[in-house]
């Protein structure tokens, strides 16, 4: 097809329908950002039929009327942040191809520039591996695609577009850990693969969406983005903003308007955009509590019609089949190589480096999709940001539990009894009695002067800890080796069976064959399992069950 007429747009329209309809329980399921929720794909397949309705209501004798009733449809039937950002989309191509009967390869190239600009401009606090850097990277390889045939330019979109939704995990730590890509990038990544199929002759058989009244069960939604502090989506269609729908002439003003919109909405919640059709009809998308307010700012802007406010739903009631599964184990954990011994353990795996934001282990709780968590953090310190990140995912419907430790080794022991047969209860005390019957060691270097039980220390003194009091100082770089043996004699007084040792960043060579060799003599009856941690600024870290 060398270009996109009136026709072709009306098949088109059909085919991301027909497509986002067979991908949409997919796309939900893999929504994570900002909260998982499992409601983008069923947003972008009402927005897109809205859309396409509109454009089935039409007289459109050319490309450019029929994009831009398809914009309009999409803008006043815009459901959630995904739909809003599409109906953006479609502005973006019609404005482009203005009163052009036709689109051409060029103008589908400048049609996706437009469309990426007024993408961004839609979202109040953009980021990166999201449905804005798929649409980015699509318009970066129309505008560079050194053909203008309509087939090229469109099958260059399409496979960039694909290339960047595989890149959105590497982008977004949420998606990386959740181990998906963006839902918002997938949803337009279908719409582009649909236009590159029309174009290059595979069309789907076209589906026309019937006209579904709002059910009383709409009065409730899913939380497609933003934060869980807010507990009602508002949503309306406002014209006559400054005065706009009078004098069509001001669009300074009008724009000016609808900042001042924003502002005011931002105030109220999150999730704010305000963002038009280039033709004085606006849509207004916010999370709040105060919706009063909401509407009252719409009020004071211009004429808002089409209210529509949706509670978030309960996520227990609402969401019940959000749980793929019964259980998981969420471990936090330092180094990879401790990572890798987790995960290879059947354990979902958050790598703490630094401060851990409560928000980042929420985002790993409820992207397990388990009905039943338990927590083992092998990080200490982190007590507080634990708690608040569990609280919240029971909060919302998930029933999270915290087993005690401080240790990775403590970890290890407590996953090693784990049993997902048993009672969820009876596996969690379980898991707890393993954790504080493990004794812990470890062997690292002090960072500054202190005082200590055995006397003081001094920066770059070697230190051995024993359930996490100093137990010995050794000046300077120290014998790493000769300590560890030390430890473990120390740790072994009172009996054990078990020694798992975790080899840090600084342990020596051989340190593993060296402890080996000390047991079999002195400790003949005791097991020795020896994993390459690589625990950042620690020697070794030593449990003893």
């Amino acid at each position: 097809m060398q270009a996109l007429d009136a026709s072709a747009i009306r098949r088109w329209a059909d085919a991301c329908v027909r497509s986002l309809a067979a991908h949409r329980e997919d796309i939900d399921r893999i929504n994570v950002f900002t909260v998982a929720d499992g409601d983008t794909g069923t947003n972008l397949l009402q927005t897109m039929r809205s859309a396409l309705d509109s454009l089935l209501r039409s007289n459109s004798s050319g490309a450019g009327t029929a994009l831009s009733a398809l914009a309009k449809g999409a803008l006043a039937g815009a459901r959630g942040n995904s739909g809003v950002i599409l109906s953006q989309v479609l502005r973006g191509l019609a404005e482009a191809v203005g009163t052009a009967s036709t689109a051409t390869g060029a103008s589908l190239r400048k049609a996706l520039l437009r469309a990426d600009e007024l993408a961004a401009e839609a979202v109040s606090a953009p980021s990166p591996g999201t449905v804005l850097s798929v649409l980015h990277a699509a318009a970066e390889a129309a505008r560079d695609c050194p053909s203008d045939e309509l087939g090229e330019v469109a099958s260059a979109a399409s496979r960039a577009s694909a290339a960047a939704l595989a890149e959105t995990p590497r982008q977004l730590a949420v998606l990386a850990r959740a181990g998906v890509v963006d839902a918002g990038g997938r949803g337009l990544v279908v719409l582009l693969d649909a236009l590159a199929g029309v174009v290059t002759g595979h069309v789907p058989e076209p589906v026309v969406p019937s006209r579904v009244p709002r059910p009383a069960a709409a009065l409730t939604t899913a939380r497609e983005s933003g934060s869980a502090e807010y507990e009602y989506e508002v949503m309306y269609l406002i014209d006559g903003l400054a005065g706009a729908g009078a004098d069509r002439s001001d669009r300074s003003a009008e724009e000016e308007a609808a900042r001042a919109l924003r502002t005011a909405l931002r105030a109220l919640g999150d999730c704010v955009s305000v963002v038009g059709d280039g033709d004085g009809l606006w849509t207004v998308h916010v999370h709040c509590n105060d919706i009063g307010a909401a509407v009252e700012a719409g009020v004071e802007a211009g004429r808002p019609h089409r209210i529509t406010v949706s509670r978030f739903a309960d996520q227990v009631a609402a969401q019940a089949d959000r749980f793929t599964r019964d259980r998981a184990v969420v471990a936090l954990v330092r180094g990879d190589g401790v990572a890798e011994l987790f995960e290879g353990e059947g354990a979902v795996v958050l790598r703490v480096a630094g401060a851990l934001d409560p928000a980042d282990l929420l985002a790993v709780l409820t992207g397990t999709r388990a009905r039943h968590v338990v927590v083992l953090p092998g990080v200490p310190d982190l007590r507080s940001e634990v708690d608040d990140a569990v609280s919240q995912a029971v909060a919302a419907g998930q029933d999270a539990v915290v087993v005690p430790m401080t240790s990775p080794v403590q970890a290890l022991a407590a996953l090693a009894v784990h049993d997902a047969s048993r009672r969820a209860n009876d596996d969690v005390v379980a898991m707890a009695e393993a954790a504080a019957a493990t004794r812990r060691g470890e062997i690292g270097h002090a960072v500054q002067e202190a005082i200590t039980w055995v006397g003081r220390c001094l920066p770059g003194d070697l230190l051995a800890l024993l359930d996490g009091e100093v137990v010995h100082v050794e000046p300077g770089p120290g014998d790493r080796t000769g300590l560890a043996r030390d430890l473990v004699d120390l740790m072994l007084v009172p009996g054990g069976e078990l020694v798992t040792a975790l080899l840090g960043e600084d342990a020596p060579d051989g340190l593993a064959e060296a402890l080996e060799a000390h047991l079999r003599v002195a400790h003949p009856e005791v097991e020795l399992v020896v994993y390459p941690g690589g625990l950042p600024g620690a020697v070794l870290v030593v449990g003893v069950e």
